[in-house]
């Protein structure tokens, strides 16, 4: 059990690697030139393999769908690539997937940056009250 896991992880670093380098080298659209590669999840029999990404910019979900729509249309392109640069007898099946995890890393910081502005104001307008009261701890 142990060395499978080792073997999907090192198959997972290795398709990171390599899809990254092929994205910015071999893809010509320039909208994949955005796309930042988060993470590849690949199966246990490693015939599967999702691939996370994100968007530079912040997007909206239909610009986001189009992108995985895009990465769809590559990921044979981006398959054959893989196949002549690895040794592996069979490369998986890409399947590209936002990572929307990092979009509500980005909304929970808008948060609480609008949480601490209100707290500002807040202590402009009662001068009286000392800092600490405040202050997050």
């Amino acid at each position: 059990m142990g060395k499978e896991f080792e073997r999907t992880e090192r198959v997972s670093q290795f398709l990171h690697k390599e899809l990254a380098h092929l994205l910015q080298t071999a893809v010509r659209d320039p909208r994949v030139e955005q796309v930042n590669l988060t993470g590849v999840e690949v199966s246990r029999d490693l015939s599967y393999a999702k691939v996370f990404f994100t968007l530079m910019d912040d997007a909206t979900p239909e610009y986001r769908a189009e992108m995985t729509r895009v990465l769809e249309k590559v990921a044979g392109f981006l398959r054959s690539q893989l196949a002549k640069v690895s040794s592996m007898r069979t490369v998986p099946r890409l399947a590209f997937r936002f990572h929307e995890s990092v979009g509500r890393g980005r909304d929970m910081e808008s948060l609480l940056r609008e949480v601490r502005r209100a707290d500002e104001k807040l202590a402009a307008m009662s001068p009286s009250l000392p800092e600490s009261d405040f202050s997050a701890d």
